[in-house]
């Protein structure tokens, strides 16, 4: 039987849009005849992305939970109510055969209603510490792919299948592209390149870092590549020029990746596992910001293995220069951390997840 039908849910940031895009591509590939939908947030960017992936999509009326009192949060309630009156319809209507949920608000919501109706749901668990939805979620689903060891803290051992995220397949090939990658950026060969990304968005802090820190790099030779966000691109287009590269935003990530000899980036869930399949040196400058301080769980764990560098921001103003020249002056110790974040990497996450996904269908078909 090919004509299976397919509920995907996840949102709020492409960490959580991205992984169920990828599942649904390969699921797609193998089963031209599927049908699909999507279920996000209403007002959140997975109802722009997902259909610009070629899928429809159908928006809940759901938010998060704030961490003081203000009237979203009095509204959760009701928002949550509605939700899942709304999912149900969606179920019920829809008849899919397996639920996927990557995590984000609107995807509690949908695997309630799919696991109420008996339908077999799946989670896909992203980071090193889960989020609140997949918490919640976890008692409903039959399997739970994750990326790290030790989530059998939060979720049941037995429903626990190590997969590694979902990623772009086109970086398992960048080994024989630097030159195209710095051809196509401008820049020289006689340079070591450092490209630093801070996310689609941008990060301020990093942005900070590197502004204040470019006559260093021109000092010790260092070309950038330099991803500061469509946020900040209008305060740091000033500084382009013959070795420093700026961009709002980076279409072709396997040239970035390609072209560089040492990358600075934040610690999502999802550029933490794309850093292992491209194998080079990182420094992780974790968002402070995010839920659970998950971005430093996940960076701790690929530095407890000898396969990147953490530094705080708090410790950026302090540190940066020596322990970035500690990297830099060590050919030794860029082989070694690149070897030991490559050993890390999990690049069939898609098809091992869709693999799992087939058996679950196939045993209720």
């Amino acid at each position: 039987m090919s004509s299976y039908r397919f509920i995907l849910s996840g949102g709020g940031t492409g960490g959580h849009i991205y992984p169920a895009i990828a599942i649904a591509n390969e699921l797609k590939q193998r089963y031209p005849d599927a049908s699909f939908l999507f279920v996000g947030a209403q007002d959140r960017m997975e109802m722009e992305k997902v259909p610009q992936a070629g899928y429809e999509i159908k928006g809940l009326w759901i938010s998060g939970i704030q961490r003081k009192l203000t009237l979203k949060n009095l509204m959760f309630p009701f928002k949550l109510i509605s939700s899942i009156w709304k999912a149900k319809k969606i179920v019920k209507s829809f008849k899919p055969d397996i639920a996927v949920g990557t995590g984000g608000y609107a995807s509690g919501p949908l695997l309630k209603a799919a696991s109420g109706k008996k339908i077999p749901c799946v989670l896909q668990e992203q980071n090193s510490f889960p989020g609140i939805t997949n918490k919640w979620l976890a008692k409903n689903v039959e399997k739970i792919f994750v990326a790290y060891n030790g989530l059998d803290r939060f979720f049941p051992a037995d429903k626990i299948i190590k997969s590694g995220n979902p990623v772009r397949q086109d970086l398992l090939k960048i080994d024989d592209k630097k030159e195209e990658g710095l051809k196509f950026f401008q820049l020289t060969k006689n340079c070591k390149t450092l490209f630093v990304m801070g996310g689609s968005l941008g990060a301020r802090r990093i942005n900070q870092l590197i502004e204040k820190e470019l006559n260093f790099f021109k000092e010790n030779n260092v070309q950038l590549i330099w991803q500061c966000g469509k946020l900040y691109f209008d305060e740091y287009k000033k500084h382009q020029g013959d070795t420093v590269k700026v961009h709002a935003f980076i279409n072709d990530m396997k040239l970035a990746y390609a072209a560089a000899d040492i990358i600075i980036s934040r610690a999502g869930a999802i550029s933490v596992s794309e850093l292992a399949i491209v194998g080079k040196p990182v420094f992780f400058i974790p968002s402070p910001n995010v839920a659970e301080d998950h971005q430093t769980k996940n960076a701790s764990a690929v530095v407890k293995n000898n396969a990147a560098v953490l530094i705080r921001e708090n410790d950026l103003d302090t540190t940066f220069e020596e322990t970035f020249l500690s990297v830099f002056n060590s050919e030794e110790k860029q082989k070694e951390l690149g070897i030991n974040i490559k050993a890390m990497a999990l690049p069939n996450a898609t098809s091992d997840i869709v693999d799992e996904i087939e058996k679950l269908i196939k045993k209720v078909a």
